[in-house]
C-alpha cells in the first residue's frame, strides 16, 4: 500500500513538471519569434522612413573650371598639385619613387653612416669649444619613408652634362640622438617629425667614359626650401616655446640659402677628372740625333736601321725615322711631337729595327723613355743602351746591341682649357692680345643633326687642318649621328688666321654607282678659339637643307 502511494506521487511530481517545461519551451520559441520579428520590422520601419525623409530635388553636382575658384582656394588647392600637371616641362618619375622605395632601407643606412662621419669633427670640435666632456650621437636614422619626387625637369645643353630639376616632399620619421656629457650632466637632443619641400638642380658633370660616368656632383636650391621638424631636449618639446619655433625655422632658411641657392652650389666629388677625361696636359719633343755601336744583323753587309717610336696608352700608331742604308752608326736628327695626358706614368717606347728588302724587319734593341724623370720645359739628351728586352729602368739586360741619343724636351701646357667640365654660366674673357707661341689644337667631333643624303646617309666627318687630314668612323643609316671623336694638332705658331674645314661625307656599305656624296661643310675660323681658349658651338652646314654639327675646339700654349 505504500508502495502504491509512492507510484502514485511520483507520476503526479512528473504530470507538474512535465507541464512546466512545455510552458518554458513554448515561451522561449515565442521570444525569439518576437525577437526575429521585431527586427526585421524595425529595419523595414527604418528603411522606409529613412527613404522618406531625403529629398526628392537633388541637384547634380556642380563642376567648374580650376580658374573659377576663389583666389584662397586656388592658392590651397595649387600646393598640393605636382609639377608634372601644372608644368608640361616636368616628367613624373614614378619608377624612380619605386626605386627609392626599395632601395631606401640601404640607402638610408649609407646615407647616415657617411652623415655621421661627416658630422662627426664637427661635433668634436664643438664640444671642445663649449668645454663639454663628450658629445656624441646615440641614434642617427632618417626613418622608414623614403622622400617622394613630385616630378622632375631635364635641361638639355650643348655641354656634356646632365641637369635635374626634381620636386622633392619628404615627411619623414628620423631618429637623430645627440648625447651630451657635462659638468655631471648628461643632456640628449633629439630631432623628430622632419619635413622638407625643396626645389635642387642636380648637376652632373663632366661626362666621363668611366663608370659611373660622371665625375661630379653639383647640388644648389633654386628658392628657399620649407624645413619642418621636432627638437626635443630632455624629452621636452622646444618647438613650443612661443617665438623658438619661427625663429629656428628663418634661422635655418637664411643659413641653407646662403650655402646651396643658387647661383651658389654644393661639390660632391664622385671621380678624379683628371684620371677620368685624361685631357691633354702637354707636349713630349722627342729628337732622334743618332745611334752607334749598332750589332750587325746581316749576314752580308751592314744593317739598315730605322727607329720606331710608340707612346704608352695612345692609339695612334707608332712614328718612323728614315731607313739609313748600310750604316751602323747612323744619323737621323729627326724630330717626333707626343701629346701627353699622364706624365707621371706614360713613356715613350723606342724600337731600333734593321730593316729588310723581303721578309719580317729583325729587330736591333729597345729602351724607354720614362716622363716623369724630365724636367719640364729644360731640354735633356739621353743615351740609351739598346737592349733586348727591357724588364724596367733599373732591371735591365746586361747584352747592349748598341746606344741611341736622343733629345727630350717634355713641355706642359700654361693653361689648360676648361673642358667638358667648364660650367655653363662661366664665360671667358677674352685677352686684349692674341697669346703668342707654340701649342695644340684640340678639335672634338660631338654629332649631327638633321643630315640628309640624296642616295644614302652613311655619315663621316672628314677634318682638313694645314694640309692634315682626319677622319671620324663611320655610322651606317643615321641622320643624327653621334661620334664624340678628338683630334690634337700640335701647332709652332697660334693658328689665329687659319680656317678648320670640316666636311661630313656619306659612303655607300657597298658597290655603288654613288659610291661617295657630300652632306655638307663648313670653314670655322680659329681665332675665337685661340683667344677664348674654349669654344664650342653648333654649325649650320652648307649646301645642306637643315644639317647642322657640332664642333667643340680647344686651344692649349706651351
Amino acid at each position: 500500500m505504500e508502495l502504491s502511494f509512492l507510484r502514485k506521487g511520483s507520476w503526479r511530481g512528473f504530470g507538474r513538471n512535465w507541464k512546466g517545461l512545455k510552458v518554458g519551451l513554448v515561451s522561449t520559441m515565442l521570444g525569439f519569434v518576437g525577437f526575429g520579428v521585431g527586427i526585421t520590422a524595425g529595419v523595414v520601419v527604418g528603411f522606409y522612413l529613412f527613404v522618406r525623409s531625403q529629398p526628392s530635388d537633388v541637384e547634380d553636382p556642380k563642376v567648374r573650371m580650376l580658374v573659377e575658384h576663389d583666389a584662397q582656394l586656388m592658392e590651397d588647392i595649387l600646393s598640393e598639385i605636382p609639377p608634372w600637371v601644372k608644368n608640361p616641362d616636368y616628367d613624373r618619375v614614378d619608377w624612380l619613387n619605386k626605386f627609392v622605395e626599395l632601395m631606401w632601407p640601404y640607402l638610408n643606412k649609407a646615407i647616415c653612416r657617411n652623415a655621421e662621419q661627416v658630422a662627426e669633427p664637427i661635433i668634436a670640435e664643438i664640444a671642445v669649444k663649449y668645454k663639454l666632456k663628450s658629445l656624441k650621437f646615440k641614434t642617427f636614422t632618417l626613418g622608414s619613408i623614403p622622400p617622394t619626387l613630385h616630378g622632375m625637369k631635364v635641361y638639355t645643353t650643348e655641354e656634356k652634362d646632365i641637369i635635374m630639376e626634381p620636386s622633392l616632399k619628404w615627411a619623414a620619421n628620423p631618429n637623430v640622438t645627440i648625447v651630451g656629457k657635462a659638468y655631471g650632466f648628461r643632456l640628449t637632443a633629439q630631432v623628430v617629425d622632419l619635413q622638407i619641400f625643396a626645389c635642387p638642380r642636380v648637376t652632373l658633370k663632366p661626362l666621363v667614359p668611366s663608370f659611373p660616368c660622371f665625375a661630379n656632383i653639383f647640388i644648389s636650391l633654386m628658392e628657399k626650401p620649407y624645413i619642418d621638424f621636432g627638437l626635443k631636449l630632455v624629452r621636452a618639446d622646444l618647438m613650443a616655446i612661443p617665438g623658438f619655433y619661427r625663429f629656428v625655422q628663418e634661422t635655418i632658411k637664411n643659413q641653407v640659402a646662403n650655402m646651396f641657392l643658387w647661383p651658389r652650389t654644393v661639390e660632391v666629388q664622385i671621380l678624379d677628372v683628371s684620371k677620368a677625361l685624361m685631357k691633354h696636359v702637354g707636349i713630349l719633343h722627342v729628337k732622334v740625333i743618332r745611334a752607334y755601336e749598332l750589332r750587325k744583323k746581316d749576314l752580308l753587309g751592314k744593317s739598315d736601321p730605322y727607329v720606331k717610336l710608340k707612346l704608352s696608352d695612345d692609339k695612334f700608331p707608332s712614328r718612323k725615322t728614315q731607313v739609313k742604308h748600310s750604316n751602323l752608326e747612323p744619323e737621323w736628327n729627326e724630330e717626333f711631337k707626343f701629346v701627353i695626358k699622364d706624365p707621371e706614368n706614360q713613356f715613350v717606347e723606342l724600337n731600333v729595327y734593321d730593316w729588310e728588302r723581303v721578309g719580317q724587319h729583325d729587330k736591333i734593341g729597345m729602351n724607354v723613355i720614362e716622363l716623369n724623370e724630365l724636367i719640364p720645359d729644360e731640354p735633356t739628351t739621353l743615351t740609351l743602351d739598346l737592349l733586348k728586352i727591357f724588364e724596367s729602368v733599373d732591371v735591365q739586360s746586361e747584352t747592349s746591341e748598341g746606344q741611341i741619343v736622343v733629345e727630350v724636351t717634355y713641355k706642359p701646357f700654361k693653361e689648360v682649357p676648361e673642358s667638358i667640365s667648364a660650367q655653363a654660366d662661366e664665360v671667358e674673357k677674352t685677352p686684349e692680345s692674341t697669346p703668342s707661341g707654340g701649342g695644340m689644337l684640340l678639335v672634338i667631333v660631338h654629332e649631327a643633326q638633321d643630315l640628309e643624303g640624296e642616295h644614302h646617309t652613311n655619315p663621316y666627318v672628314k677634318i682638313t687642318f694645314r694640309g692634315d687630314k682626319r677622319k671620324t668612323k663611320r655610322i651606317k643609316k643615321n641622320r643624327n649621328p653621334r661620334w664624340e671623336e678628338e683630334f690634337h694638332f700640335v701647332c709652332e705658331e697660334p693658328p689665329v688666321k687659319d680656317k678648320l674645314h670640316v666636311e661630313v661625307l656619306s659612303k655607300a656599305p657597298s658597290i655603288s654607282i654613288h659610291p661617295k656624296e657630300s652632306l655638307g661643310y663648313v670653314k670655322v675660323s680659329l681665332a675665337d678659339v685661340v683667344n677664348n681658349k674654349r669654344t664650342n658651338q653648333t654649325h649650320h652646314l652648307k649646301f645642306s637643307k637643315n644639317g647642322k654639327i657640332q664642333i667643340e675646339l680647344q686651344w692649349s700654349t706651351y
